[in-house]
């Protein structure tokens, strides 16, 4: 009798391949058509800006028409706290175990408001809104599909990286900044996931927009090695710059609670009534920023205008991001560095150490090294400006001033900004030792308190199980005698809703100053 040895073939990374797809072409279809439509009502917003200029009749009903929309929006923020700001922390924390919500109203206030205000004209990027649009699109899929746990997980991950790649049409960069920045999970299922639903996002976008980069520059050529020297002190400027806007943007939200007389949600009355003068007589500013910096690239002000494009950016982004509407500060950060890159350019040339072509570059670097300061992501900071741009002539140069401008902030003690704001979101959490099981996945990072010491040494928080160790390829089967090292993924069973606690619990024992118990 002879046996017939039959072959396992082990399907589960095709399954992430075609739950990426799916969560791909919905999101796609979903943040393309947001970003489409913030497109036409921005042109539209321009036209009406340039018409009140000859008719200043009209500025009172487009005020009040403006008060009634932020009054609508602040209305849904206080019903809906999760559409408030960016999104992109909600998606970190929910991905985290931090915090949970329900996905419908969340997806159509968010849109909606996000439409209206960036469309509106401030100083607001889509990006933000994008990948929480994306990543909401996918809770909404796996809650059809009865997925939990890890596997929601996986898709809210997904969704996030094709939202952001649909916004920019970079889906490279978009993977990376998920993997890097927000799900801070680099395993196969992950990034094979995410990768997937951005290319396909991208697909649905490139077939909405066309194949021309978002950020298309055109220069006449790449920079030459003897003025490498000056990309230091552009990245150590952008460092600092950076700095600076971390520290505005992570409190103006508490100067804005100092106005009393005003109710919290209805704080995006003021950025409202103050674009209007932004409109009248700056309404290539308004927006995101893309096409100013399109615009800019190709014919620069001059140093003077510019340090006053500059300013407004900073001052009005931070106004409009501070009052909770929803809206993002990835847009407004490049838009920013592209100013610094020219004002920096100008500065050189007028000192005579670089000549006037060179300007348009600087524009490009300076936007990966001031997005990679602020938000410390420096692979996603190149990559990105590399796919949005469009040409890979400068990748060297946006290294060295991506480098400079994170290591620049680094000393100065700056955090990631998306991680922060979640820290401003998230309260302590409770232990809660009931309910569905799940498991938890957390990296033991170089140097960190738990890197070096064995199992049983460690307190673990109450009712983990710690089931395995993925190390490289493979996975350890722990025991006490284990001893964890740097790179590793810990593997750990507790409760669903007691992750929150477990990772918060986790993370100070991972804390470097943590030092191993006698």
């Amino acid at each position: 009798m002879k046996h017939q040895q039959r072959t396992q073939h082990d399907l589960t990374r095709l399954n992430a391949i075609v739950l990426g797809c799916l969560v791909g072409l919905f999101a796609g279809i979903v943040v393309s058509t947001f970003r489409l439509i913030i497109e036409h009502l921005l042109s539209l917003v321009q036209a009406v800006y340039g018409w009140l200029g000859q008719h200043p009749w009209g500025l009172v009903p487009w005020a009040i028409l403006l008060v009634l929309m932020a009054l609508m929006i602040g209305h849904w923020v206080k019903q809906t706290p999760m559409i408030k700001g960016s999104g992109i922390p909600q998606i970190e924390g929910q991905l985290a175990g931090e915090f949970d919500y329900t996905w419908w109203p969340v997806l159509w206030k968010k849109f909606v408001s996000g439409i209206l205000g960036i469309g509106s004209g401030l100083f607001l990027g889509r990006e933000g809104p994008s990948i929480q649009l994306g990543g909401t699109v996918a809770q909404g899929l796996a809650d059809r599909l009865g997925f939990s746990g890890s596997r929601r997980r996986l898709m809210i991950a997904s969704g996030a990286s094709a939202g952001l790649s649909a916004a920019f049409n970079a889906p490279i960069a978009a993977t990376l900044f998920i993997l890097e920045e927000v799900y801070h999970n680099f395993s196969t299922l992950v990034w094979l996931t995410s990768l997937t639903s951005a290319v396909v996002a991208n697909f649905v976008s490139n077939e909405i927009f066309g194949l021309t980069p978002v950020l298309h520059i055109v220069y006449r050529q790449a920079l030459p090695l003897k003025y490498y020297g000056l990309l230091l002190l552009l990245g150590i400027g952008l460092g600092g710059l950076g700095y600076g806007y971390q520290w505005v943007t992570l409190r103006v939200g508490q100067w804005y609670g100092r106005l009393t007389w005003l109710p919290r949600q209805f704080d995006g009355i003021i950025p409202f009534l103050l674009v209007i003068p932004v409109g009248l007589w700056w309404p290539i500013t308004l927006g995101g920023g893309n096409q100013l910096i399109v615009q800019f690239a190709q014919q620069t002000p001059l140093l003077v205008p510019l340090i006053g494009y500059f300013i407004l950016r900073f001052v009005f982004s931070t106004i409009s991001y501070g009052s909770g509407l929803p809206g993002g500060i990835f847009l407004p950060i490049l838009t920013l560095g592209a100013l610094l890159g020219a004002i920096g350019a100008r500065c050189f040339v007028a000192v005579g150490w670089l000549p006037t072509m060179y300007v348009a570059n600087f524009m490009i670097y300076a936007m990966a090294g001031y997005f990679a300061g602020i938000s410390k992501a420096p692979f996603t900071a190149i990559l990105l400006i590399t796919e949005m741009v469009g040409t890979l002539q400068h990748l060297m140069p946006l290294a060295v001033v991506a480098i400079v401008a994170y290591i620049t902030v680094d000393v100065l003690g700056g955090a990631p900004i998306y991680e922060a704001m979640l820290q401003q979101m998230v309260v302590p959490a409770k232990a809660q030792l009931d309910g569905p099981t799940d498991q938890l996945e957390f990296p033991v990072n170089e140097g960190a308190g738990l890197a070096g010491r064995q199992v049983r040494d460690l307190a673990w928080p109450p009712d983990t199980l710690l089931v395995g160790i993925r190390r490289g390829e493979r996975q350890v089967i722990p025991n006490g005698d284990t001893i964890l090292r740097a790179g590793d993924t810990l593997l750990i069973f507790t409760y669903q809703h007691n992750r929150a606690f477990v990772r918060q619990q986790l993370t100070h024992l991972n804390d470097s100053s943590t030092q191993p118990s006698d």
